[in-house]
């Protein structure tokens, strides 16, 4: 198997500016400074977790951010460090909401597919027909686990009794909690304290937020208020620091950054002879008028889609402008043979308009501002992983390897747009680190990244 690190002449060529990233060589004797690392716990959602290519998975676990600074631990007197792990020969497993059906899908692998048009090209597919569902069976007697994170988790899901117990019926428990859950009533939080841990990681909120955009805000997803996101934030970390623990916080990254949200043009729908622009200005045009006036004027070369906005008055359509985003879940074949985003819209749960990511990254900017303020008044280290992964939009180098945030070729992001490969998991890794060590007056030596793959290709 060929793996996309050892691609960097030509993800390189597609960078421009990159930003070098060199690793010190002179490193100190490890050392533990103000920190007790015997008792580590992390607590968040996917991203902690180990989640990657759109299902939670064995391998994917082994390289969670937390277990790669757990292992740096060690060197320092750090614990066991004990995860919710699958069985290694379980295919893994996502879950996905089709016309509100729960579906369990596997991960994503990079294989060859031939689109509508009978063209084959590499392209995320998955590994297996179905996920594994019996991958949700309860593990809870192997616990405690130093692990607590939980694919779909909000900051306001943290400490929620019951967030795991399965006899609230569908849609109100998380399964991925019921699995390694310590009982029926248990919170993430209350589970995160049964080790009582001397020290700890938190990196939390994304999903307040992710879940309204990946899903363009469609009805039942929302945006955790800040009141509420601020309360929970303190609950966590009151609770987590009430023994003395000392810990680690990270804030949100700008989520439209994420491949998941820039990988589809906005202007892709490409007109490359004059005829097709006459066709569709004579198709959406307004015969009211005497000649018939176009209502999109679309032209020749790149035009952005059609998409439905409901505030748009009678037609409920517009063309998509700059800045607006394109979903990766949209159906490209539909683009490509059904004429959707030229002669039908784009539906509006593949769409994040101005006026949402406006909402976006206003919670965002809140969410992070409350998350530092509390890091400081707490005397927690605090790492800006918000301005880590914005390097990523325009390329950075790290020890001769080339990342970006370019979907497939860039190496920082998995198969689904959202969660990291496992180079990208130990940079993150990395972050945490330094952010300890400068806090606490510690020396943990970072993660080797470039012992970490990137995106498999085949």
């Amino acid at each position: 198997m060929k793996n996309i690190l050892y691609k960097s002449a030509f993800i390189a060529s597609s960078l421009g500016v990159m930003l070098s990233c060199k690793p010190n060589l002179k490193t100190p004797a490890a050392d533990k400074g103000n920190i007790d690392a015997s008792r580590y716990v992390a607590v968040g959602n996917s991203i902690t977790s180990g989640f990657a290519d759109g299902a939670l998975y064995y391998d994917g676990q082994l390289v969670s951010y937390p277990n790669l600074i757990a292992q740096q631990f060690k060197l320092v007197g750090g614990g066991e460090f004990k995860q919710p792990l699958l069985d290694p020969h379980s295919i893994g497993v996502g879950i996905s909401d089709s016309a509100g059906t729960t579906v369990f899908v596997a991960p994503f692998k990079l294989g060859n597919s031939t689109d509508c048009l009978g063209a084959t090209s590499l392209a995320p597919i998955p590994s297996a027909p179905h996920g594994d569902a019996t991958a949700f069976a309860s593990i809870a007697s192997q616990g405690p686990f130093n692990n607590m994170g939980v694919p779909g988790a909000r900051a306001v899901d943290v400490a929620v009794t019951g967030y795991g117990n399965q006899s609230n019926g569908a849609g109100n428990y998380n399964p991925f909690f019921a699995r390694m859950a310590s009982n029926p009533a248990a919170s993430m939080l209350s589970d995160a304290m049964r080790i009582n841990p001397t020290f700890f990681s938190l990196f939390i909120g994304n999903n307040d937020v992710l879940l309204y955009a990946s899903n363009s805000g469609a009805p039942g997803y929302s945006i955790t208020t800040q009141a509420d996101f601020e309360a929970s934030i303190s609950t966590i970390v009151d609770t987590l620091t009430r023994n003395g623990a000392k810990g680690v916080i990270g804030n949100i990254p700008d989520i439209t950054a994420l491949p998941f949200f820039t990988t589809i043009p906005w202007n892709g729908l490409t007109l490359t002879r004059q005829g097709q622009v006459d066709s569709l200005n004579g198709y959406w045009a307004d015969f009211s008028t005497t000649p018939p006036t176009p209502l999109y004027n679309f032209k020749l070369g790149n035009n952005g889609f059609l998409i439905t906005d409901m505030n748009v008055p009678f037609t409920h359509k517009r063309l998509i402008t700059e800045g607006e985003f394109i979903l990766l879940s949209v159906p490209l074949n539909a683009i490509k043979c059904q004429n959707l985003g030229s002669l039908t819209a784009i539906p509006d749960r593949y769409v994040l308009t101005a006026d949402e990511i406006i909402k976006v990254q206003t919670a965002i900017s809140g969410y992070n501002m409350a998350i530092k303020n509390i890091a400081q008044a707490k005397g927690l280290a605090f790492v800006d992983v918000n301005a880590y992964l914005n390097k990523t939009k325009s390329g950075f180098v790290y020890n001769g390897i080339s990342l970006s945030a370019a979907f497939v070729t860039g190496g920082a992001f998995s198969l689904d747009g959202v969660h990291l490969t496992p180079i990208g998991n130990a940079l993150l890794a990395n972050e945490f680190i330094k952010a300890i060590n400068t806090t606490y007056s510690s020396t943990i030596p970072q993660v080797d990244a470039t012992k970490y793959r990137g995106v498999i290709f085949p």
